[in-house]
């Protein structure tokens, strides 16, 4: 049984007030807070087993280095690549789309070719492709999303052709919420003859993430929105595209052979992994992920699907409310515009009140620009969020509204 309650108890950073008032935290869309097992396990690498990893033949790097690789594994695991060797820990889900497009577009792409992507998403997806685009003549294209933000499938289908040899796309946007039909999407990029990597940091927070199934030939998705640190992304990549793609960045622990005069570089993952990796980052990462198969995903989506009801019917009371993006089947982000007050001002009362919201374009300028904003003010659920929080949300918008017409 999916106990929210006790879920809560995990995370000590709720447990704190907020101005005086109960900590109501609508913010996990940007980073998700972390649970104690996660603390804990990443203090105790810190204090007991920390050295550098891959290169020491004694007992601590040992120590480090099992860690390390075992997290890996329970990346491949949570996401069920065929191999440990298909996961590439990165930075971030941004660096890994950055190594997609870098690696992989500037040496595949040329005039003529086209990249296409949805109109929904976020700069970490859209700009690494721009400027792919931009050194090597390809054309990046946009196919839309309805005014409702949902999925425009004539609009897709009518872009998709021969020309397109990279199809980009947001498992789940950051601001409609709206949940995109990736295996749909990738099967079709593969009848058309082009490749298709998600932008999975919603998506695969939310629903259990299966890559095979999907048939992706590229996934990104980031450590901090799936509870554990900030610091570490994962990217999945097939292998036989990452054995054929050139380094991303150059230094050690990521070469075979070096001389003054040439270097020759090693088989990924390692290839794409430069330098000393964020250690204790991927083993708390590693953490995160078992903290959440032991919740079962099954369980995290039927408890947000239960608050993304809830959420609507509570927020329908308020009448100068608009929410951007109500595609059917949507994720737990609301993003939305209440009468004419400036988002900021929104935010800045439901801070006093002890609410924590998002505001502005929301790394994806593009999207919230196409809906009719510059800015919108965004709440999103995790899986420790109850209807308590909704309520005190929807009470402190109650609130701003009142201040604001005054």
């Amino acid at each position: 049984m999916y106990d929210v309650e006790k879920i809560r108890a995990d995370f000590p950073i709720l447990n704190q007030k907020i101005n005086g008032k109960r900590n109501t935290f609508l913010d996990t869309a940007a980073s998700a807070q972390k649970p104690q097992s996660v603390i804990d396990t990443m203090i105790d690498m810190y204090t007991k087993t920390y050295a550098n990893v891959h290169r020491g033949s004694y007992y601590l790097s040992e120590m480090a280095t099992e860690a390390y690789e075992n997290a890996r594994n329970i990346v491949k695991n949570f996401i069920n690549a065929k191999s440990e060797k298909e996961i590439v820990f990165t930075r971030s889900a941004t660096e890994g789309m950055n190594l997609v497009a870098a690696s992989w577009g500037m040496n595949n792409l040329g005039k003529g070719d086209e990249v296409l992507l949805s109109e929904a998403e976020h700069h970490g997806n859209l700009v690494p492709w721009q400027n792919t685009c931009e050194k090597t003549g390809a054309v990046l294209r946009f196919f839309k999303v309805n005014d409702d933000g949902s999925f425009d499938i004539e609009n897709f289908y009518k872009l998709l052709n021969p020309k397109v040899k990279m199809v980009a796309v947001t498992g789940m946007s950051n601001i409609l919420g709206t949940v995109f039909p990736i295996k749909e999407i990738a099967n079709a990029a593969h009848l058309a003859g082009a490749l298709c990597m998600v932008d999975a940091c919603q998506s695969i927070v939310h629903t259990k993430t299966d890559v095979q199934d999907i048939g992706c030939d590229f996934m990104a998705f980031s450590g901090h929105k799936l509870y554990g640190p900030s610091g570490i992304g994962g990217l999945y990549g097939r292998y036989e595209l990452l054995s054929q793609m050139p380094p991303y960045q150059f230094g050690g622990d990521m070469i075979e052979n070096v001389t003054y005069e040439k270097t020759t570089f090693t088989t990924p993952p390692a290839r794409f992994e430069a330098g000393t990796p964020a250690i204790v980052q991927a083993v708390g990462f590693g953490a995160a992920l078992q903290y959440l198969q032991a919740l079962g995903m099954e369980n995290v989506k039927a408890h947000e699907e239960e608050l993304i009801e809830y959420t609507n019917k509570r927020l329908s009371e308020i009448p100068e409310l608009k929410i951007v993006g109500t595609a059917p089947d949507k994720g737990g982000v609301f993003s939305f515009a209440l009468g004419n007050i400036h988002p900021q001002d929104v935010a800045f009362i439901m801070d006093k009140e002890g609410v924590s919201i998002r505001t502005g374009h929301h790394c994806a300028q593009p999207i919230v620009n196409r809906m009719g904003y510059s800015s919108l003010a965004r709440a999103s659920l995790g899986l420790y969020t109850n209807f308590e929080d909704i309520d005190c949300f929807v009470n402190a918008l109650k609130k701003a509204r009142t201040f604001f017409d005054r």
